[in-house]
């Protein structure tokens, strides 16, 4: 009962610095909480709390405010993820459902999902090796120069051009591209490296060359460093949580300007609905304070996803209230891209 009761003052102690950041007391905690213990009971539920490292003392005299391995107990133990209201389902849907293509739905997205959590908020485009190939076009421009346009189930098109030293031949071609098709649409391009290597075999030696080039300009495509880009939105909201950081936010936000740290952040969250880093737990420097909430999105399982969204703030966060955003903003994501 002691452990439970603790939780609950762990609980009370989050909640109430999240929304005050002020450090909590045993008095404050006995006036806002039906805890139904006595004031000294709870002082020596906290005294238990920072004992194990969950909260500290911050200065003499003054409340507790929880650690790193406070908030990572809190959210852990969040048993369910509270749904958005009404007003917010429809505020995702109306703004989602107007997008034109892929480009303006990751727009759309990243500012809704700023809005929402008033955090700093990141999604990352689809990615090309855990997409499936829709459709392939080969597209001459000139004599010599040729469009390669891939077209994923996600609605991600990436466009190439091919420099040929000898004149493209229409019908070499229009063969090219069917058999482009026929080998990859419905599957996901990661998976077909080995059969693009061999496709040239297939061709007359005359015509090996460009077909040796598309094969190559696409296995390059997929390359991991060469297709992944993010977008942010929300940065004015990490300014306003300076406060929050025992230090400035210079290189928090320069943190965020180098796309290959988020990149990698997000690679090693793992793939659950929703995936919570806190402060050291990032395995940055710069990051020590903040924390990171994602999800997957593109697929009906989290192991399907194609790339992840979330959003960056400092550890003093809503973590119920921007868990709920992320999971509701990915699953409807998920669903604009699957139609």
């Amino acid at each position: 009962m002691s452990e439970e009761r603790r939780l609950d003052v762990l609980r009370a102690i989050v909640q109430d610095y999240v929304s005050t950041r002020e450090p909590v007391g045993s008095r404050v905690l006995v006036e806002r909480h039906a805890l139904g213990v006595s004031p000294a009971t709870i002082r020596n539920d906290m005294a238990a709390l920072e004992e194990h490292g969950l909260i500290v003392q911050p200065h003499t005299s003054a409340g507790r405010v929880p650690t790193d391995k406070g908030y990572r107990v809190f959210v852990d133990q969040i048993g369910t993820i509270k749904p958005l209201s009404a007003a917010e389902k429809r505020a995702i849907q109306v703004l989602l459902d107007d997008a034109v293509d892929l480009d303006d739905v990751v727009e759309r997205t990243v500012r809704l999902l700023a809005q929402l959590t008033h955090q700093v908020a990141v999604v990352q485009y689809p990615s090309l090796r855990r997409s499936t190939l829709r459709h392939l076009e080969l597209v001459p421009l000139s004599p010599q120069r040729l469009l390669v346009v891939i077209i994923t189930d996600t609605g991600r098109v990436e466009q190439r051009t091919i420099e040929t030293a000898a004149e493209i031949d229409a019908g070499v071609t229009a063969e090219l591209r069917a058999r482009l098709n026929v080998l990859c649409a419905g599957r996901r391009l990661q998976t077909i490296t080995q059969e693009l290597a061999a496709l040239p075999a297939q061709f007359a030696p005359a015509h090996r060359p460009l077909v040796e080039a598309v094969s190559a300009q696409l296995t390059d495509t997929l390359r991991l460093d060469a297709e992944e880009r993010i977008v942010m939105a929300g940065t004015a909201n990490l300014a306003r949580a300076d406060l929050d950081f025992s230090h400035t936010i210079g290189p928090v936000l320069e943190a965020l300007e180098e796309q290959v740290v988020l990149l990698k952040l997000f690679s090693e969250m793992e793939e659950d609905a929703v995936a919570v880093r806190i402060g050291a737990e990032n395995h940055h420097e710069a990051l020590s304070e903040a924390s990171i909430v994602a999800s997957v999105y593109g697929g009906e399982e989290a192991s399907d996803g194609v790339a992840r969204l979330g959003v960056l703030g400092p550890t003093r966060m809503d973590y119920p209230g921007t868990m709920a955003a992320v999971r509701a903003v990915a699953r409807y994501l998920s669903r604009i891209l699957a139609g």
